[in-house]
């Protein structure tokens, strides 16, 4: 949110718009951003900030193998992506099969589409399947129905590696998680799942109050 100076007539940025004018333009992103615009998508992405810091976590933590939950129009995607080694894989679970299609085009145009598996439909059949393939994951990335955040936690710890780092994305919901009045399932949902995150003892976690609230925990 946006304050006004005092005697001025200027703005002062929020902390995520002061920090994110210190990053250089991304001219790939920002074709995702007009390709999402043009198919008709919600314009839910994450930000750019908070896409390098997807970037940085996957180098940092040296992942391998990354899960995706909400492929969108392959943002985050390029973000997971660029962080991966020469053979790392990048599996994007997707509801739409039209989605994922943007997805993989905009990850194709960023010399990235051999990186990423894409699987189209429930999230819960694709999850699944993975756990029957003996697949396992490095990091974990959840940014799809709210409501499923708990189920989706679950999943990533069957399915991690040791050490592995689950993220998961706007856990404040615009400030409704932290209003009591606020009690459809979807905030309810949300609340367990960033109560499991700060507080489960199969994880070491903690939710951080930017872009919407981050969480993010290590599979002990």
């Amino acid at each position: 949110m946006q304050m006004k100076r005092r005697n001025s007539g200027m703005t002062q940025m929020s902390a995520e718009e002061y920090v994110e004018s210190l990053l250089e333009e991304d001219e790939q992103l920002n074709k995702v951003i007009e390709g999402i615009r043009a198919n008709g998508m919600p314009e839910i992405s994450i930000a750019r900030g908070y896409g390098k810091l997807l970037t940085l976590l996957v180098k940092m933590v040296g992942a391998k193998q990354i899960l995706e939950i909400g492929a969108l129009g392959g943002y985050s995607g390029i973000c997971l992506a660029r962080g991966l080694e020469e053979h790392g894989k990048l599996v994007s679970l997707e509801l739409k099969q039209e989605y994922a299609d943007v997805a993989l085009r905009h990850l194709s145009e960023a010399g990235l589409g051999d990186k990423v598996e894409y699987r189209v439909g429930e999230a819960q059949d694709s999850l699944e399947q993975l756990r029957a393939e003996g697949r396992r994951f490095d990091l974990f990335f959840i940014d799809a129905d709210k409501g499923n955040y708990p189920n989706y936690l679950e999943w990533a710890i069957k399915l991690a590696n040791p050490g592995a780092i689950i993220l998961g994305d706007n856990t404040l919901m615009h400030g409704s998680s932290m209003n009591p009045e606020e009690k459809g399932n979807r905030v309810v949902k949300m609340r367990e799942f960033n109560e499991k995150m700060a507080r489960d003892p199969r994880l070491e976690g903690v939710i951080l109050p930017a872009y919407d609230g981050l969480a993010i925990a290590r599979v002990r």
